[in-house]
């Protein structure tokens, strides 16, 4: 009896320092932006189809059907949220398929190499859309994954992931494109940089790189939201594209962060390329009030 009283006496301080450290909070090294809890998401498992799911958008805003692509199908897919099953219209040959928007009833899908294709959203329930327009030489040779458009400006928004321009310098380059009604084209007006310089500043662990694979715009601060799939970031920039935050993805939550967009509810959704693991999915982040 002696011997285990001996026993639990020197274990006291050690019982008392495990539990001192079980109830000291954590600090981590992943944040959100304000508003949302990028740790804690609602998950939706994508169908074989699209495992490699890229981009995704809702039309006007609509979060009850997410429209989306994957990287080597020519096809924009649709569901139900909360649905696996998917039905898809083709507009293109197999390719390097990287994102897809949505304004003013027509479709936007970007190639990898810059290449633009459009089609009515009329078509969507088509098995193939019949009113293809590819659009090419928009903007200059490079690799693209990020695109945006604005219902607000007409515009769209096209952002470099490997492009020349940026190979001696710091920077991501963009390229802006304005919306022709009455030609029913695209003409290219102007372009804009990130200074890549800015993220160490923000944070001095991160390196002055960091290759967009997803765009889109907060409808209600104006803000441009930008993954980083490599680099498992999110970057926010307000809308003279300066750098204000930057966050660290948790990679056992985002396997490959490719898509991004905002719902009319302000609610954030990040699809995810899946693996031979790993289920592509769409997480949603709902905005907390």
């Amino acid at each position: 009896m002696k011997k285990i009283y001996t026993k639990l006496l020197y274990m006291m301080p050690v019982v008392a320092l495990v539990a001192f450290y079980a109830c000291k909070p954590v600090s981590s090294k992943f944040s959100s932006p304000a508003g949302y809890d990028l740790e804690h998401p609602e998950k939706f498992n994508m169908p074989e189809s699209l495992l490699e799911i890229s981009g995704i958008a809702f039309y006007k805003g609509q979060p009850d059907t997410v429209y989306s692509i994957q990287d080597e199908e020519g096809s924009v897919f649709r569901q139900k949220w909360g649905v696996k099953q998917q039905k898809n219209v083709s507009f293109g040959s197999k390719g390097d398929y990287e994102d897809v928007a949505i304004f003013n009833e027509k479709v936007f899908v970007l190639k990898s190499n810059g290449h633009l294709y459009s089609f009515p959203f009329s078509e969507r329930v088509k098995e193939k859309a019949e009113q293809v327009k590819v659009s090419k030489k928009l903007v200059p040779k490079g690799e693209y994954e990020s695109l945006y458009a604005d219902p607000e400006t007409n515009k769209v928004y096209v952002l470099c992931k490997s492009c020349p321009v940026d190979k001696k310098k710091k920077t991501s380059t963009g390229y802006v494109l304005n919306y022709d009604f009455k030609l029913d084209s695209l003409i290219p007006e102007s372009t804009f940089s990130i200074d890549l310089e800015q993220l160490k500043k923000l944070n001095p662990k991160l390196k002055a790189s960091l290759s967009p694979s997803a765009l889109t715009k907060n409808p209600k601060t104006k803000e441009w939201y930008i993954l980083a799939s490599a680099n498992k970031l999110l970057v926010i920039a307000d809308e003279n594209w300066k750098v204000k935050q930057v966050h660290r993805l948790n990679s056992s939550i985002y396997n490959q962060p490719e898509g991004i967009a905002f719902d009319n509810d302000m609610n954030l959704y990040i699809s995810n390329e899946g693996d031979e693991l790993t289920n592509g999915n769409i997480l949603k982040f709902k905005k907390v009030k």
